[in-house]
């Protein structure tokens, strides 16, 4: 566990300790803010969405990825402050330098580029064969950063992959299984959508946040990403059939895999109507740790994004 770094709060200047949070990369590495301590830490006065994630690369398959941006509570005065983070360096062409070393990882360097690079043969993403352009290049090709690296017609040639292009995201997740996820306690609402959110970005979907814009009146909260279109409902009431149906229908609006995350589980007939549906089902405990209800939700957690 990393150690406790100390900051100091701006309205009564109070050292409160902080420890930076470890969390799970897509390849099974973890993954920590990297903390500014040379920085001031800002009071948060006024909460929105895309301030409370930060980007992160990780340091092993150059992945960058969204997590909770580092905060702490002042012991003494109550004010919550924003620890700042050190951006993600930029990909530099000449990254054959040590200190440049993990920027050689990024999935949209040349092959040739990783293939020089000791770290980034290990980097590219679930593939088995560090050599880009192989057979092995397909079950990267889910993501779009991996798709733009890898030629189209490299897919076609594997002949195992087929000739659906739905069959890649199963092919994809065969090689590497996924680590164990690691649940956030849940305190608050705000909590609740966290970890559904960290559990999506588990499962292989990518870029996921609350969308922009005037939020529907509803105690549901909304995410989306690409591939995927999520509600949480962090009451105490079990989510009813009206509900199911309506993230069924954002779905279909958006053509996205439909999801839905509850703390007090479902009705007889939103589980009904979810399995008739194929909507996957989650209900969360206050450990964090989401858990499938219905068959559909048991596949999407077998086969992921």
């Amino acid at each position: 566990m990393a150690e406790a770094v100390p900051v100091r709060c701006p309205a009564c200047l109070r050292e409160n300790g902080y420890t930076t949070p470890v969390f799970p990369c897509a390849c099974g590495s973890p993954v920590a803010p990297p903390l500014d301590l040379s920085a001031p830490p800002l009071p948060l006065t006024h909460r929105t969405w895309s301030e409370s994630w930060v980007t992160v690369r990780c340091g092993a398959c150059g992945r960058e990825s969204e997590w909770p941006h580092p905060e702490v509570g002042c012991g003494s005065c109550g004010t919550v402050v924003l620890v700042p983070v050190h951006p993600p360096e930029p990909a530099d062409a000449g990254a054959g330098d040590a200190p440049g070393a993990r920027d050689g990882v990024r999935e949209d360097l040349p092959g040739a580029d990783r293939a020089a690079d000791p770290a980034a043969g290990r980097g590219p993403r679930r593939g088995p064969d560090p050599a880009t352009g192989r057979p092995a290049a397909p079950p990267a090709g889910r993501d779009p950063r991996t798709g733009t690296q890898t030629p189209a017609g490299s897919r076609g040639s594997s002949p195992g992959s087929g000739s659906s292009p739905g069959s890649s995201p199963a092919v994809a997740r065969t090689p590497v299984p996924r680590p164990a996820f690691r649940p956030v306690t849940i305190r608050t609402a705000r909590d609740a959508v966290i970890t559904a959110a960290l559990y999506l970005r588990w499962l292989g979907f990518q870029d996921v946040r609350q969308p922009d814009g005037v939020p529907v009146p509803s105690a549901a909260v909304d995410l989306r990403a690409p591939g995927v279109v999520a509600q949480v409902d962090p009451t105490t009431a079990p989510a009813g059939l009206r509900a199911v149906e309506c993230v069924w229908l954002n779905g279909l609006t958006a053509s996205a895999t439909s999801v839905y995350f509850s703390l007090a589980g479902y009705t007889e007939d939103a589980r009904s109507r979810a399995d008739d549906l194929g909507i996957p089902l989650f209900v969360m405990d206050l450990t964090g740790m989401p858990q499938p209800v219905n068959d559909p939700a048991d596949r999407l957690v077998g086969t992921g994004a």
